[in-house]
């Protein structure tokens, strides 16, 4: 049943994904709505509930979450109305065609373990919160089994002193088990933190999205 599931997921985005991508170039006005509608649609073909514990702030300029699956992703589109800007990996936006899920609603995107990215990181990050637009970022910097949390990059944290952010933690948990089964994922939102290069903010803030995780999973 389970790659049935998957041969299904990987259908149906290739068709989705490919009217969304039509839909942003014909509707460049109203491309966030495009991908909530897109993001909606997702949640409701792949049979996914959400229990969201907390309040998610509007306000935040910066939101960090672990990483399981693309279902996160789907999941963030969904229920953040404001236009948010993925920071995402190249490799993913030079894939044809596809990748323009990422190039037409001006995502920022880097090339891993790269120190002009950081700078390119910093200046499209400043250029997108000009914009009002709230930054979404993995700051493990890849997917995980959904256990545990990976040691923090740098370049959240980096983003965020430097421009002084409001940066809300998401904790997600049951995304990883969704590829193959339908389900619930709950999205446990953390406090707003400030950022501040005075403060142990990022790291105090690993911790506790650590110790949030480990207690779900419990």
């Amino acid at each position: 049943m389970s790659k049935l599931r998957l041969l299904f997921i990987g259908i149906q985005l290739v068709i989705t994904v490919t009217i969304t991508i039509i839909f942003m170039y014909i509707f460049k006005k109203d491309i966030r709505k495009v991908r909530i509608i897109w993001g909606k649609i997702q949640l409701k073909l792949l049979g996914i509930k959400l229990e969201i514990i907390g309040q998610i702030d509007n306000d935040a300029d910066m939101m960090i979450m672990n990483h399981q699956s693309l279902i996160d992703i789907i999941i963030f589109e969904a229920i953040i109305p404001r236009n948010t800007a993925w920071v995402a990996k190249k490799e993913i936006a030079n894939i044809p065609w596809f990748g323009k899920v990422l190039t037409v609603p001006d995502m920022i995107i880097i090339q891993r373990e790269s120190k002009s990215s950081l700078v390119k990181l910093i200046k499209d990050s400043k250029n997108r919160l000009d914009d009002n637009r709230p930054l979404a970022i993995f700051p493990e910097g890849t997917r995980t089994d959904g256990k545990k949390l990976r040691k923090f990059k740098a370049g959240a944290k980096i983003v965020a002193n430097k421009y002084n952010l409001k940066v809300q933690p998401f904790v997600i948990i049951n995304s990883n088990k969704l590829m193959q089964k339908s389900g619930t994922v709950k999205i446990i939102c953390l406090d707003t933190v400030q950022a501040s290069k005075t403060s142990s903010w990022y790291e105090d803030t690993e911790i506790l999205m650590s110790n949030t995780l480990k207690d779900e999973l419990k």
